[in-house]
């Protein structure tokens, strides 16, 4: 089994995966203690920004409404325009007549002999007055339509221009309240996320109690390779009873390193007819297979370059004395998951010892070597890919792997304090490529059979040897988060009740850690709801509800601070889990 383990570094970074020497416990105070100023910081920042967008909001709002009034006045007097536009137009033609006329009657002046033959053309003086009048009544209508069609264009094009004016202005009052609005709620929004992100930092555990973390995940002596036995704690299938009923359980996917090959889930591609280029394909990003040779030595140490030469041989005789995977998988129609293994096998090796430079160590921290060859399917999967290595950039690549990654396999910068590499791939194992709900991850993920594929962690003598928990245990799980994330001075104080404290300080009972709740604390826990991204394999909330209380908590701190204050070794391992009710 290959871990993937983080690189030892002089600011903090690696503080929650590995026990830190003291000068990074004082380093991890001083982050602690400058993140706790800056979330100060930002909350007063904020506080007046929240009181300047309340006091702008009525005036936002009622400054909206006349903007909206405005609009629809402008509607209203554009339609009022379009069918004035629409009148002036079929009067136009008219106007055309009397400009004329009109123009005529004032350019042209009666002489005396026109007047004779006016008066000789009429019956009668009379008639010769009337005639004179109406021309001149005919003259003055044409003159009031001329001027008045003039004044009505001279409206409407004024009309017109304020319409597109008050548009303009509308337009620009609108997208300046718009962005306005946008911007104090982005700020606010920001801010939120900024201290959301301060309090998730703040809660983070101290240093010894990362220290007491790790230990007590190693503690659990998680079988990494798939060749090892056993199961789970408190699997629901297995029968064992913890004496008590209203239990919850918490189960993680998989086992804690989930980059690389999966050996289960390799077998479960060979069972479906993948061939092993197929499977290391589905795994691992690399450019072409390359026949390898080189002189591999073992030492009695757990790293690269540890402790003493204990074994020495070629690359292939390497590879034959590795105990990953079962040879019964060959027999299981699994005998491409077993070549599979052997490629990655030889691969990692070669990566790992610079070609054979450095040594390499026999246990699952690097690969599970033994000095005498395995043998039987293993030895003919060995054989069949024999000195066949991934190559990408003309490298061997670094091709870690482990037992169960609970339906999902992550890149190394999925993993804290590491930085991504070309060659791992996210991954989402299952035949379609896509999970629906935690019930299809389990019935169809390529580990399936794995038997740590779902899983608890830990267990008490007292409760039948199970990770079962009480609903007043859960309560105090939470309380603890809630009080770590109210007060992060309490962190020391906040680890397991039945072990010393890491902090040689110490600490607070269930019962202390409620009072200093003040009424917002849980006596008991009623229920308790996952929230899952099944496209990257996560928890991403948990909400609690009890003792007339909801919170919801993040999947990652929930995490921490159940494994923190679990009592004996209970805990959970990975990043997905689930919470199972008895």
């Amino acid at each position: 089994m290959v871990v993937v383990k983080a690189a030892n570094t002089e600011n903090c970074d690696d503080a929650t995966l590995y026990p830190p020497p003291d000068a990074t416990v004082e380093c991890l105070k001083r982050k602690e203690d400058d993140l706790y100023n800056q979330l100060q910081l930002s909350e007063s920042a904020t506080a007046p920004l929240e009181g300047q967008v309340a006091s702008l909001s009525k005036e936002l709002d009622s400054l909206q409404a006349q903007i909206t009034s405005a609009k629809k006045k402008v509607l209203d007097l554009t339609d009022n325009i379009t069918n004035r536009d629409k009148d002036i137009a079929s009067r136009y033609v008219v106007f055309g007549q009397r400009v004329r006329s009109y123009y005529e009657d004032s350019r042209s002046e009666l002489s005396f002999g026109q007047l004779v033959q006016k008066m000789d053309a009429a019956s009668n003086f009379n008639e010769f007055l009337l005639n004179i009048a109406y021309g001149e009544r005919v003259a003055n209508e044409d003159k009031d339509y001329i001027v008045g069609i003039t004044k009505d264009i001279l409206s409407l094009e004024s009309d017109k221009k304020q319409v597109e004016n008050t548009k303009t202005q509308l337009d620009a009052m609108q997208s300046k309240l718009d962005t306005q609005k946008t911007f104090f709620d982005g700020e606010i929004a920001k801010a939120k996320v900024w201290q959301a992100q301060l309090n998730d930092q703040i809660a983070t555990l101290t240093a010894k109690q990362q220290q007491l973390l790790a230990a007590k995940l190693a503690g659990l002596n998680i079988p990494l390779f798939a060749v090892a036995g056993g199961g789970c704690s408190s699997d629901l299938t297995n029968g064992k009873n913890p004496g008590f009923s209203g239990g919850f359980g918490f189960f993680t996917f998989g086992v804690p390193n989930r980059v690389g090959l999966n050996q289960y889930g390799a077998w479960g591609r060979a069972k479906a007819g993948k061939s092993y280029d197929e499977i290391l394909r589905a795994y691992y990003t690399f450019d072409a297979y390359q026949d390898m040779s080189a002189t591999i030595k073992v030492n009695n140490g757990n790293g690269i370059n540890t402790g003493s030469v204990i074994w020495s041989g070629s690359l292939e005789d390497y590879v034959k004395r590795i105990y990953e995977v079962p040879n019964e998988w060959g027999d299981q129609g699994g005998m491409e998951a077993l070549k599979a293994q052997a490629v990655a096998v030889r691969s990692y090796v070669l990566a790992a010892t610079n070609n054979g430079s450095s040594t390499i160590c026999a246990t699952q921290s690097c690969q599970v070597f033994k000095t005498s060859p395995k043998g039987g399917n293993w030895d003919n999967a060995v054989n069949s890919t024999s000195g066949k290595a991934m190559i990408q950039g003309g490298k061997p690549i670094k091709a870690y792997f482990s037992s169960t990654h609970g339906g999902y396999a992550f890149n190394t910068g999925d993993l804290q304090g590491w930085s991504s590499t070309p060659f791992t791939k996210r991954l989402v194992d299952t035949p379609s490529g896509s999970v629906s709900s935690i019930n299809d991850l389990r019935s169809n993920a390529y580990d399936k059979d794995s038997p740590w594929m779902y899983c608890d962690w830990g267990g008490r003598s007292q409760y039948g040897g199970t990770a079962w928990l009480k609903p007043e245990e859960v309560a105090d799980i939470v309380n603890v988060l809630l009080l770590a994330k109210q007060d992060s001075s309490s962190q020391p104080h906040l680890t397991q009740v039945d072990k010393p404290n890491p902090d040689g300080t110490d600490t607070w009972s269930a019962d202390t850690v409620r009072a200093k709740l003040s009424g917002a604390g849980y006596t008991t826990v009623d229920s308790i709801s996952p929230s899952f991204d099944l496209g990257s394999g996560r928890t991403t909330q948990v909400t609690v509800t009890g003792s007339g209380h909801t919170n919801t908590f993040s999947g990652d701190e929930f995490r921490s601070y159940f494994t923190l204050r679990a009592p004996a070794n209970i805990q959970i391992v990975g990043p997905l889990f689930n919470v199972e009710r008895r």
